[in-house]
């Protein structure tokens, strides 16, 4: 071997050595940009600036699937023509043959290649003549795909040494897209957490401050999720008198907690001058019909009471018959007569009167009767009857936490709200 082929061979080794290094140094702005950011769209941004003129190509594009992996959405490019926001069909084009092989492809002239979707270029007047394409790959999922556009150097096609290199760097881009991902979603969640809580709170502030142990109505509401669709309150009024109600917004979540406010500060506000709980619910309901949305409606038990004398007039609107348990040991029930709130507009709402007479009236939502048991049946009215026996003999708070303590105990898990009210003038 002569002396100048053994300078070409050093010289060759040399060049290959300083086109690794070139690749590793790359790599390593690459990672270390995408480990230092989770904001993906400034990361992407600088990143795909870097594969271009790092791979000598005229442009470059990171197309990511969205929309339940049906389409393709190029979220960054660069180079001569901006195609951000254009959107393919996830089978289309030299990028969806990638997606769909989940391996990198090579086009050395599309012209000659039928997954070519010349609509592209058509559409904004680009020339593109050669791809390489690879996997936005995490693990065993596709992301999307990383794009390069025409080789300007050499023969102005791309080598099996640009196509390792490009997988290697969309391992990377895909991890760093799945990370930022990650953490958005982290950061929603807990976004949503912080307003179910505020929600929560709100809600709190909406129920009655608990009132003494002498006080005629006591009330205990425990929600299924953050937010409950459930509410009671009580009032005393400037004559003397107390106002009640214990209502159930139909759904859950925070549609339900909405419209459990408003329905709540309306029967507040207007129990102050409408002394009648038929008229009261009638003009609630005709309110609730005009504005309340996604079939949503509320039953509900609302009255008055007089303490000095134990009358209670109350009138009930498709909610749960509330329960009097006399002081002789027997059950009355209270059925509804007029539909649930927000149903059908200019309803009238019969008003029910009845003396308490040393006995107590025991208001509730479904979340108490349909709670399940041991055996996985359902306590029902017949099971509330036999816990209000067994607690009767404690004070109405008392009382009221060890039937809730009873449910609680019996139920693997609670599915719905529960809420109860007891309502009594002991002598």
């Amino acid at each position: 071997m002569s002396s100048r082929d053994i300078q070409d061979l050093f010289a060759g080794a040399e060049a290959e050595i300083a086109a690794l290094e070139r690749q590793a140094r790359l790599l390593a702005e690459v990672t270390q940009g995408f480990t230092g950011s989770l904001n993906i769209d400034e990361t992407l941004d600088i990143a795909i600036e870097r594969f271009m003129v790092y791979l000598d190509a005229e442009a470059a594009s990171i197309f990511l699937l969205e929309n339940g992996d049906t389409e393709l959405v190029c979220r960054e490019c660069a180079g001569p023509v901006d195609i951000t926001g254009l959107r393919l069909d996830a089978n289309q084009g030299i990028v969806g043959k990638t997606i769909r092989e989940r391996a990198a492809q090579m086009v050395r002239d599309v012209a000659k290649d039928p997954d070519f979707a010349a609509a592209v270029d058509a559409g904004t007047g680009f020339v593109t003549r050669s791809i390489l394409c690879a996997p936005l790959m995490v693990q065993e999922t596709c992301v999307g795909a990383l794009e390069l556009i025409n080789k300007r150097s050499g023969d102005g096609l791309f080598s099996a040494r640009d196509m390792h290199l490009v997988t290697v760097i969309a391992s990377s881009a895909a991890l760093a897209i799945h990370n930022a991902r990650m953490a958005d979603a982290l950061i929603e969640q807990e976004r949503v957490r912080k307003e179910l809580e505020l929600a929560r709170e709100i809600q709190l502030d909406l129920l009655p401050a608990p009132a003494n142990d002498d006080f005629p109505v006591t009330g205990v509401n425990l929600p299924a999720l953050e937010v409950s669709g459930d509410f009671y309150d009580f009032l005393l009024l400037d004559d003397g008198n107390i106002y009640f109600n214990l209502a159930d917004v139909s759904g859950k979540g925070m549609n339900a907690a909405l419209l459990m406010a408003k329905t709540s500060s309306l029967l507040r506000c207007l129990a102050k001058r409408t002394r009648d709980p038929g008229r009261l619910l009638a003009e609630v309901n005709d309110e609730l019909f005009e504005t309340a949305s996604h079939g949503m409606f509320v039953t509900i038990v609302t009255g008055f009471i007089e303490p000095a004398t134990g009358w209670i007039w109350l009138a009930n609107a498709g909610h749960q018959p509330p329960l009097y348990h006399a002081p002789d040991g027997s059950f009355r029930e209270l059925p509804a007569e007029a539909p649930p709130l927000g149903i059908v507009p200019g309803v009238e709402f019969p008003t029910t009167t009845l003396v308490l007479d040393g006995g107590c009236l025991y208001l509730f939502t479904d979340g108490v009767t349909e709670a399940t048991i041991d055996g996985g049946g359902r306590l029902d009215v017949d099971g509330l009857r036999h816990l209000i026996v067994s607690a009767a003999r404690l004070k109405a708070r008392e009382r009221l936490a060890n039937i809730v303590a009873e449910i609680r105990a019996s139920e693997a898990s609670q599915h719905d709200d529960i809420t109860l009210m007891a309502i009594e003038c002991r002598p």
